[in-house]
């Protein structure tokens, strides 16, 4: 998976408020930190730790890939990123709006869900089945994306 970089001005503007999120939520804002949150955010995907780490690669940046594994479980233990379990690898992703996601069955593909679109659907699974969401409010729904499905 290979993401495009967002702009400088945008990658620099970005850097303030990547930094007080990560102090706001304990952590120091170390230039490694900083630099996976930025990659992270900036992808508009879930990753796991092997693509985050390969984007550093890509970008000639040095890393280990344990401390990149910790790093993500850090952010997701303070409440920085979410983790999302499907098959294959764990998947990270950074958002400040609560959503659901949807987990693709073959090839792992997770996708962010607006609460919104799926208020009275989740409604009517609590109603049927008496389940309710998380603590972090959230469903995952497994299937197979539109790329799997068309194989």
């Amino acid at each position: 998976m290979t993401m495009t970089p967002p702009p400088a001005h945008q990658d620099a503007a970005a850097t303030p408020e990547l930094s007080l999120q990560l102090w706001r939520h304990g952590l120091r804002c170390t230039p490694s930190r900083l630099c996976r949150l930025r990659l992270l955010s900036a992808s508009g995907e879930h990753l796991s730790s092997a693509e985050l780490g390969g984007e550093l690669r890509g970008r000639g940046l040095p890393f280990d890939q344990a401390t990149v594994c910790r790093t993500l479980e850090t952010f997701t233990d303070v409440g920085v990123a979410h983790a999302v379990h499907g098959p294959g690898p764990k998947r990270y992703g950074v958002s400040s709006e609560p959503h659901h996601h949807t987990v693709c069955e073959e090839c792992g593909r997770v996708r962010d869900l607006a609460i919104d679109h799926m208020r009275i659907a989740v409604e009517r699974i609590t109603e049927l089945s008496g389940v309710r969401t998380g603590a972090a409010g959230s469903l995952l729904l497994y299937g197979r994306c539109a790329h799997c499905s068309q194989k």
